[in-house]
């Protein structure tokens, strides 16, 4: 791993506090706070910079060392599946010296001033938080040897961490960490400049696979298990749905059929009469645009979940769609003859280079396709929950939120608190896929639990909650036309894209696609074209539209990656090899030279858009499934490649398509390039995870508006992939685990290519071209 000391700004000086009460315990307890005024003096910020409250990297905040020895690691990020718990604690123990079995870890509640920013999306959290982490352990474990240095009496360069001792070298003697904590959590933390970090060659957990001990270097090693995996397995875990206090109360909540109605009337005479339901409460919505707040409605307050529910049903309710506009008329299938008709008009121009109109004119070939995708929801497997308390002047939130410090500051303002007053607790994330980084569950709780005499009350959403009343991904419409000469080469190339944007969730509809919309995937195509021309025509929100995992990076790969296969096919080329001339020879592009103004926060300099290591994850993934080896009548391989979110993934799909418009997935090869690896058995889950969902939204994702309305009602009608839709085999070939290379995400990349990989290879077994997803019963002849 390269030297942070000459990567990482040296902004954050302020970092010496001592929490002296945990100190007196023994514990190595101190904290620090992030100087937000110093990132801002600089001109431009990056990576973690660049996020509320920036990071932290003291040992004081992070570490907690018992008198027994017990290191406990603070985590301060979501955990919803990614592994953050694990992989934190890893990078941790190995700076430290820490033994894994002596290593425990305990959950941060919404703090961000005291733990950095906490917003648990974007693919960030090892990204960002690997070089904080490491330095925060490594001056622990300086201030170890300091304070032992002092207890003989000799040089501080003659005692050398170990594992979970000092040792001072000439003599042999040693100190266990817990004698050493109380007297360490004394001593200023060190400069950062004069930490020895240590060299990749001593780690013993960061880039191990987990697994039982084995034999490395002489030494046995404990690999490292999953922090948690145990409670989890156990069910002794504890997510939102878990928690219990006394003499709490259950809600659920009638909201409006459609976004932007309010309530006219209610008559809750027969609902009160339902045996455990205590009361309703009339939630004043906000109207559009929604933002995270409530959309009102009326909660019915019970003694238990399933008295709330049917007290729920007994409720006569009339909504005023006026104030909601047009949202009462929405049709999503008639939306796309909507965006379809604007497609074929410029829109606001993107990116432009070359005479793209004349390259079309005068080409060979031309070729025009369209592709969509649906409206999805994230529905995680945990619907959204939330606990709060509001008594005395305080409130008490717990939740599976991926962003506490929204919910900590929402809540705040909500209910008139003092910010300090307001502690919210983060429990694990039964899924999260972005719709838990919207606390408008928790606003709710927070508004009743006010309404209630501090009693605690949890708002529990049902599953048709979640569906009827999610943040939308949106509805998307991409038009690609292009223009091959006499060769197959392409040589002109416009790209039109359509989609409501997430900004209409905050501002009146803006209509146009954001930069950072913008920026996932298709200002930032790679292709070496001489004539380019993106265009983002307007489109409407009428429904709330929000981040979905990896947001607006699964159109445009699924329109860009199915028309580089349809031009190829024209060519008469072999795909991979017109992927690879499409992209052009190895070359690193900074963002900003092609108009880009947004690379996911990253600086560009560091986060090139790098078409070697597209090339790389292409000839992985295709090697590895025999791409040139012959297959049967009725069976294909399809590929497809993206980069984003700092990291490039390659998929390969093999299938078969029988006569009857069966499919069947015979593997999947996905090579996948983050740059280092922490902990390459999570990455490799991330990468099958992301197999599995993108099979979903490619096979069956499809949430539809009729009236305004929401159609789904559960899993029965908004399907996701059953075991028969898996792969036979996944293989997931991680690459280019090189210390000098700038980390890339992990959450999010290995979804864009899955959906487009899996229609070329549906069209590569049954030569049927999916323009529009999800499949559906498109291969039904």
């Amino acid at each position: 791993m390269s030297d942070t000391r000459d990567t990482l700004l040296l902004a954050n000086v302020s970092r010496r506090h001592v929490l002296k009460g945990l100190a007196a315990t023994g514990a190595l307890v101190l904290a620090a706070r992030w100087d937000l005024s110093l990132a801002q003096e600089e001109e431009q910020q990056y990576g973690a910079d660049a996020m509320p409250h920036g990071w932290v990297d003291d040992p004081n905040v992070f570490l907690h060392i018992a008198p027994d020895g017990t290191v406990t690691v603070v985590n301060h990020r979501a955990e919803m599946g990614q592994g953050i718990r694990t992989s934190l604690v890893m990078v941790a123990a190995d700076e430290l010296g820490a033994d894994w079995a002596r290593v425990r870890v305990e959950q941060a509640p919404g703090d961000e001033e005291t733990y950095g920013n906490q917003n648990t999306d974007g693919s960030r959290s090892m990204r960002h938080w690997f070089d904080p982490m490491r330095r925060a352990a490594a001056s622990a474990r300086t201030m170890l040897e300091q304070a032992a240095a002092a207890r003989w009496g000799v040089p501080v360069d003659e005692c050398r961490a170990g594992v979970q001792v000092i040792v001072h070298a000439p003599s042999g003697r040693e100190f266990g960490f817990g004698e050493l904590a109380a007297a360490a959590s004394q001593l200023p933390v060190p400069e950062r400049d004069t930490l020895r970090l240590k060299s990749r060659d001593e780690w013993r957990y960061i880039g191990q696979p987990t697994g039982p001990t084995r034999e490395r270097r002489g030494d046995a090693v404990n690999r490292p298990l999953a922090i948690d995996g145990e409670t989890i397995v156990q069910g002794r875990a504890v997510y939102g749905a878990d928690v219990r206090r006394d003499d709490m109360l259950f809600a659920v909540i009638a909201r409006p059929p459609v976004y932007g109605a309010r309530l006219a009337s209610v008559d809750d005479t027969a609902a009160l009469a339902v045996p455990g339901v205590r009361r309703t409460v009339t939630i004043e919505g906000t109207g559009q645009p929604a933002g995270f707040q409530p959309l009102g409605g009326v909660a019915v307050v019970a003694d238990n979940t399933w008295a709330a529910i049917e007290g729920r049903k007994a409720l006569t309710l009339e909504w005023d769609l006026e104030p909601a506009g047009n949202n009462a008329d929405y049709d999503s299938a008639a939306y796309y003859e909507t965006l379809e008709a604007a497609s074929r008009s410029p829109g606001q121009i993107i990116r432009d280079h070359g005479d793209t109109e004349a390259a079309l004119g005068e080409a060979e070939t031309r070729l025009e396709a369209t592709y969509s995708m649906p409206h999805m929801a994230q529905a995680p497997m945990e619907p959204p929950v939330a606990l709060a308390r509001v008594a005395d002047g305080r409130a008490e939130i717990w939740a599976p939120v991926q962003n506490p410090q929204a919910a900590r500051e929402g809540v705040a303002s909500l209910l008139g608190l003092e910010y300090e007053n307001v502690t919210v607790h983060v429990t694990l994330l039964g899924g999260g896929f972005g719709r838990k980084s919207k606390p408008d569950y928790i606003f709710e709780a927070a508004s009743l639990a006010a309404e209630l005499e501090g009693r605690p009350v949890r708002v529990q959403w049902t599953r048709e909650d979640d569906l009827h009343h999610a943040y939308f991904h949106a509805v998307s419409l991409d038009r690609l036309e292009a223009g091959l000469d006499a060769d197959g080469t392409a040589v002109g190339w416009r790209h039109r894209t359509l989609s409501p944007s997430i900004g209409s969730l905050f501002a009146e509809d803006p209509e146009h696609k954001q930069a950072f919309e913008l920026g996932m995937g298709f200002n930032t195509l790679p292709f070496d074209i001489p004539a380019i021309r993106l265009e983002n025509p307007e489109a409407e929100a009428h429904v709330r539209i929000g981040w979905f995992r990896s947001v607006f990076n699964l159109p445009h790969a699924f329109a860009i990656q199915s028309f580089a296969a349809e031009l190829a096919a024209a060519a008469g080329r072999d795909h991979r090899d017109y992927l690879l001339e499409l992209l052009g020879p190895a070359r690193r592009i900074d963002p900003r030279e092609i108009g880009e103004s947004w690379n996911y926060d990253e600086d560009p300099e560091r986060y090139p858009i790098d078409i070697g290591r597209l090339r790389g994850v292409i000839e992985t993934a295709t090697e590895a499934a025999e791409w040139d080896r012959e297959r049967p009548a009725g069976r294909g391989l399809g590929l497809a490649v993206h980069h984003s979110f700092a990291s490039y993934a390659a998929v390969v799909f093999d299938v078969e398509v029988d006569e009857a418009g069966e499919l069947t997935i015979h593997s999947a090869d996905i090579a996948f390039d983050c740059g280092p690896q922490v902990n390459p058995e999570r990455i490799r889950a991330q990468m099958e995870g992301s197999c599995i969902m993108g099979i979903g939204i490619a096979l069956h994702s499809e949430i539809t508006a009729s009236d305004g309305r929401i159609e789904q009602d559960n899993f029965h009608q908004y399907l996701i992939p059953r075991m028969a839709n898996a792969p036979r085999v996944t293989r997931v070939h991680l690459i280019n685990d090189d210390p000098e290379v700038a980390m890339g995400g992990v959450g999010e990349p290995g979804l864009p290519p899955v959906a487009p990989a899996l229609c070329n290879a549906i069209y590569a077994a049954s030569g049927k071209r999916i323009r529009r997803l999800p499949v559906g019963n498109q291969l039904v002849s």
